[in-house]
């Protein structure tokens, strides 16, 4: 293997093994479009970002960060479900973003490209995503638990909003990081695919958290590679290779039956 490779295939395995370990409790909660949705909201933080020549991953997470805030005030505040609330701040988000983002720029920004990054950025990101995945490992039976019944979580002391504000705030991290793999028109496969096909096969937690991470590593290591030999974008070759993964995890769960 080219040596070259060695940091986008690390940075993108780590990124894509945080983000599957998110998108499972997000398919427990049954949020899976949220994903998406929330990708699209970190638009005009990468578009104002690009304006002053700041690094896109700090314009993403601080808009992010912000809105999160906002939804988790909303959805409290009012009878709105999550994906309601999200789906307010993803089109105005969307269509600011459309608005302030440079065009030159803006195409890189919806696809993505991690070939891109330097060292020190994929240090980052790989430091943040080991952070990441610790603190979901840590926190999994309270957000399983608050996840499949609120009322049973709150009756044993957990804390739904407090654990409910945390979980997005991971979200936001773990979209603003997969947007340089695959842009922000992507970022919901990502944290998506590689935990619906983990899904159709696992028989637990714990199968299910480790096939997610098990998936989105392979697809994202496969992804940097096959892009590499054919000059493609890894982002898209990346989300070909999870929908692959997945149409051979639906074969598999109806061989079971």
């Amino acid at each position: 293997m080219d040596i070259n490779l060695l940091q986008p295939i690390l940075t993108a395995a780590f990124v894509a093994a945080a983000a599957s370990l998110v998108g499972s409790f997000a398919i427990l909660k049954r949020m899976a479009l949220v994903g998406d949705a929330m990708s699209h909201v970190a638009l005009p933080g990468i578009a104002i970002a690009l304006l002053l020549n700041l690094n896109p991953f700090l314009g993403a997470i601080v808009f992010l960060a912000v809105a999160i805030v906002g939804i988790w005030f909303i959805q409290y505040r009012s009878n709105l479900s999550i994906e309601t609330t999200v789906g307010v701040f993803f089109t105005a988000s969307l269509a600011l973003g459309a608005l302030i983002a440079p065009e030159h720029e803006l195409l890189e920004a919806l696809l993505g490209n991690i070939t891109d990054l330097s060292w020190q950025e994929s240090l980052v990101s790989i430091i943040l995503s080991i952070v990441l995945i610790a603190v979901i490992l840590r926190l999994r039976k309270k957000l399983a638990l608050s996840m499949v019944s609120s009322e049973m979580a709150h009756s044993i002391g957990i804390k739904n909003k407090r654990l409910e504000f945390i979980y997005l705030m991971i979200f936001a991290l773990v979209v603003s990081l997969g947007i340089r793999f695959v842009g922000a028109l992507l970022m919901g496969s990502l944290v998506i695919i590689p935990a619906a096909s983990a899904k159709n096969i696992a028989k637990s937690l714990n199968s299910f958290m480790g096939l997610s991470v098990i998936f989105g590593v392979l697809a994202a290591a496969a992804g940097i590679y096959f892009s590499s030999i054919y000059n493609l974008t890894p982002g898209p070759i990346f989300i070909i290779i999870s929908v692959a993964i997945f149409i051979v995890s639906l074969v598999i769960r109806g061989s079971r039956k």
